[in-house]
């Protein structure tokens, strides 16, 4: 029994086949970081239109590493919710006419509850129940996670997400698309306490998170107050890397209390972090450490499962035992939907 799951919420075009024991049997993907890196930031109709032109050789690439037939196929599952609308609708109408075409159940798959799953192949036991903190370039999110499909959304990001404002940050400063990893690089050679930049959020009694402020506050320490135009120039590599260390460690500071809080006001004992951000080696660090401080076991997706891919769609399993299938009129909901 093998499923075979399809990802496309963003600019990453993914297909895998995974059997019923979790063993991924074959997975492609293809990025699209070149066709946005001149924009510094995804162009949803760029992204929707590479979708269709990748959708189906990544399919096929899928199916050829697992030496698996359509006949042999026991479900086709597929990303719905949440992501890009056009994006979300090449992956839906391919899923769509493969279950139709091939006589398979279909299988919806909420993408941040898949970030979440993807913890689940670094641990011999199951993480659930447990708080999730999902942490990408479109979505910072905590939840309260009773199992891989019983979840109650505890707050978000009211602005920018995480990784977003990591790439809006390197774009100020003018180290290319995408973002996170150009600037943690830098952060590395740098001193975290060279700018006391805010941490909105921090202390109230809430889940929600504000990143907006904080990328404000990067713009006025490279250009000064009260002006508007960039002068990189002025700055050398010691304050460039200044910088963006005092900037991740202001969006790491909030990302970690944040979840320790919900972690003591739900009484759980483990932490799964999933997303792009996730594979920020700052942030694991400072989970790593507070975990030691708090008594909590943490799971963080490994880095290859962290960005987008169709392996994490693997949780379709877990609507399969249920018995959880989708109809042909399944639509995409592109927003982050109250309750999710």
């Amino acid at each position: 029994m093998a499923l075979l799951t399809i990802e496309t919420t963003c600019d990453e075009t993914a297909a895998a086949v995974i059997d019923r024991r979790g063993v991924v049997l074959g997975s492609a993907i293809a990025t699209q970081e070149k066709l946005h890196e001149r924009f510094t930031g995804v162009v949803p109709e760029i992204a929707s239109r590479a979708h269709v032109e990748r959708i189906l050789p990544v399919i096929d690439s899928a199916l050829t590493q697992a030496a698996i037939k359509p006949e042999n196929i026991t479900a086709i599952a597929v990303a719905h919710t949440p992501g890009l609308a056009g994006s979300l609708l090449v992956g839906l109408v391919a899923a769509k006419t493969l279950a139709a075409a091939w006589q398979k159940p279909l299988i919806a798959i909420n993408h941040l509850h898949a970030h979440l799953y993807a913890c689940q192949f670094v641990s011999p036991e199951s993480v659930y129940p447990c708080i999730g903190l999902v942490v990408s370039g479109g979505h910072t999110s905590l939840y309260h996670c009773t199992s891989a499909l019983d979840l109650e959304y505890l707050g978000g990001t009211i602005d920018d997400a995480a990784g977003e404002a990591f790439d809006k940050v390197a774009a100020m400063m003018r180290l290319g698309f995408p973002g996170g990893p150009a600037v943690s690089r830098l952060a590395s050679t740098g001193d975290p306490k060279a700018h006391a930049f805010p941490r909105s959020m921090i202390h109230d009694d809430h889940f929600n998170f504000s990143f907006s402020g904080l990328k404000t506050a990067v713009r006025y320490a490279i250009v000064g107050p009260g002006k508007q135009d960039f002068d990189l120039v002025k700055m050398d590599d010691v304050a460039k890397a200044n910088v963006c260390a005092s900037f991740q460690a202001a969006v790491v500071d909030v990302l970690v209390s944040k979840a320790i809080r919900a972690v003591r006001r739900y009484h759980v004992t483990q932490l799964c972090v999933g997303g792009g951000v996730a594979a920020n080696r700052e942030l694991r660090r400072s989970l790593e450490q507070a975990a030691g401080r708090g008594g909590f076991r943490l799971t963080i997706a490994p880095p290859e499962l962290c960005t987008d891919n169709a392996v994490m769609g693997a949780i379709a399993w877990e609507k399969f035992h249920r018995g959880e299938f989708a109809t042909l009129d399944l639509d995409i909901q592109p927003g982050l939907q109250r309750g999710y």
